[in-house]
Order: structure tokens, then sequence, then C-alpha cells
């Protein structure tokens, strides 16, 4: 995140808002940045959801969620006298990255979430807000900090109310002409910058995120068990994984994409335009044997500057070993989870030991 303070210079006139906010926006999109679009702080309608989602638990071990609950719902808590919250648009599938789809029909390839095949969002949108923040410190004064995931925001409900798209029944964001795949990003300022039309819903009757998710994550329209998501279970979850929900997560190693995925809105998904988003092409569609292999030099030298690094090498084996586990029985396969069955972390060979029985039990019913 990044602070600018230009409390101690000359004081300037008035700026015209309207015309500093379309200014903005020109900013912005010539930054790289999709969409723009700019609200108010009023979270009030979000704060009882917040708060009946952490009193069920649902967030599991990211505590930091029940932590800075208030914070959340309170932009001028976090950024003191914010009175608008400038939000952006990121689109990150890139052409040339394998359709999630495809990395699903081989079972032997590791399926990693298309957000974080590339460098890592927070570089690169952080590096790009920073630039937009200056700018306008330069044109109007004032006092601004941007956000890109990195501190207590509700950036999906900020955005649907700065008319970026709207939340969708997977609890993503959707928009219209862009589908699903993109980042978001936030400058909170000061400045009383006149507000866009929030978004408005069009899910309709459609159920298609509900229904593909492989361990129904999403218990109801519009609402998320955290503790479900293969998404936490691979990224943020920092013990093992629960042994019912292990043949559901198939070889999605990192992440999951499936909800958005599936949505029909995508057809009008854009792509990618920052060459930062393009595939590395040792994530892009990689054999789970060979990424089991990596030494742990070679997975730091593999996913250097990217958001996988953030799960750390053992959490990384123990992802794979699921994969592994789920995969089509193979001696290479049965030989590369016992290379490792004896020199692993107790964490790591908890995961081992089970896929190998899962391939005993294949064995036995064949």
């Amino acid at each position: 995140m990044s602070d600018i303070d230009n409390s101690k210079s000359v004081e300037l006139i008035t700026p015209d808002y309207p015309a500093l906010a379309k200014q903005i926006e020109t900013w912005a999109l010539a930054l790289g940045f999709d969409a723009v679009g700019i609200t108010n702080t009023d979270l009030d309608r979000h704060k009882q959801y917040l708060r009946n989602w952490l009193e069920q638990q649902r967030h599991g071990e990211m505590q930091w969620m029940q932590r800075h609950a208030d914070l959340r719902c309170e932009p001028a808590q976090l950024h003191t006298d914010t009175l608008s919250v400038i939000s952006v648009r990121m689109d990150y599938l890139h052409q040339h990255a394998t359709a999630p789809e495809e990395l699903l029909k081989q079972p032997e390839k590791a399926a990693i979430s298309r957000y974080a095949i590339g460098r890592d969002y927070h570089k690169v949108l952080r590096q790009r807000l920073a630039k937009l923040a200056k700018q306008i410190q330069q044109a109007a004064g004032g006092r601004h900090r941007a956000f890109v995931d990195s501190a207590p925001v509700l950036e999906k409900a900020l955005a649907e109310k700065a008319g970026i798209g709207w939340i969708g029944k997977h609890t993503n964001l959707l928009h219209q002409d862009a589908g699903g795949w993109f980042f978001l990003g936030e400058i909170y300022t000061n400045l009383p910058l006149p507000i866009d039309s929030p978004a408005s819903n069009h899910c309709g009757s459609c159920r298609r995120c509900i229904d593909i998710c492989p361990t129904q994550a999403i218990t109801a329209p519009y609402q998320l068990d955290a503790r479900l998501c293969i998404s936490y279970l691979t990224i943020e979850l920092q013990n093992a994984i629960p042994e019912h929900l292990r043949p559901l997560i198939g070889n999605r190693i990192y992440g999951c994409d499936d909800c958005i995925m599936v949505c029909p809105w995508n057809k009008f998904a854009q792509a990618a335009r920052q060459p930062d988003f393009a595939p590395r092409e040792p994530l892009d569609a990689p054999d789970l044997i060979d990424v089991f292999n990596w030494s742990e030099d070679e997975f730091l030298q593999h996913t250097e500057g990217t958001a996988i690094r953030r799960i750390g090498y053992q959490r990384w084996l123990r992802n794979v070993a699921v994969g592994l586990g789920n995969a089509p029985t193979s001696p290479a396969i049965i030989s590369a989870l016992n290379s490792r069955l004896h020199n692993s972390s107790e964490l790591v060979r908890e995961h081992i030991q089970w896929a190998l029985q899962q391939h005993a039990e294949k064995a036995r019913v064949c």
C-alpha cells in the first residue's frame, strides 16, 4: 500500500471535482487499468453480512478477518478522513494461458488458479495505483492511500458501489462487459469526489457457480463457507487439509477457478493487456510429478515474483501430494510419492501417506 500526504504543501485552490474525476479515469486507463469508479465510504449495508459470516466461523483460520472487522466497514478509521474511494479493475486472464477447463480434463497435470501463473498482482497493481495517487496529489492535493488486497478493505463491496461490477452468487465480482477474470484495487482519499452509480445485479436465476463447486462451498446464493473452498484449503489453510475434502480437490494445487470458469458472463471477458500476467511456462500446465519433484530452491526459483510463494514449500508439497493421490494410478506417481515419504515434514508426510492409500484402494478395486 502507498500513503501520500500533501498536508505540508501550499494550500491549493479548490479543484473542480467533477473534472478531476474524469481526469482520474483518463489517468487510470493510461496506467493500464481496465475500469475505474468512485464511491463514498458508506458500508452499513455490508456490516451485518460480515458480522454474521464471522459469527458462523466461516472465515476458518483467517483470524485477521475477525481482528480487523470494524476497519473493513469504516474506511475513515483505516485511513483518517477518507471521504471517497477510487476503485479500479485490471483484467488478468492471458490469451496464452491454458484454459482452466482443459487442465481439469488432465488429472495428471497441476491446475493452478489462472491469476497466479504470472507476476504477483499485488506488485503490478500497487505500483500503478501509487502513480495514480501521485498524479491526483499533484493536481489537487489531499491525502491518498492505495490498497491491493493488502489491508482490511471490503474491496468487492466498494467496487460494486463504484459501478465496477456486481457481487455474483459465488461472492466474486462480475461485469457485463468483462466477466470475472480481473483484479481489484483501491485508493482511499480525503477529496470529496463525485460518486458513480452502483452496479446492478445480473445473475438472474442462474446457479452454475453453485452447482459446479466441487466442495459445495457456495452454501446458498451469495453465501460462501471459506472452510470448504478449495482456494482457502490450498492457500490460506496452514495445517492439514481435512481428509474428507481431499478427494474433491482433484488436481487443483493452488486455488480454484471453477465458479468463475462456468459463469456465462465470461463470454465477454477481456484478455489481459498487461504482459506481467503472461503465464510462466513452469506454472501454466505442469505435470504433478514434475512440480512434486522440485527442490525447495527450484520452488523458490520458479515462483519468484508470483503470488504462489506466499504458501511456502511445505504447503506446496502438501497440495501436490493431494493432487497425486487423486490422479490415475501409475508406477511413476507411486515412485514419486515414495521418494518423499521418509524425508518430508510431518505435514507433507501425512498427505503422502493418504495419497498412497488412495492408490492402494484403487488397486484393490481393480
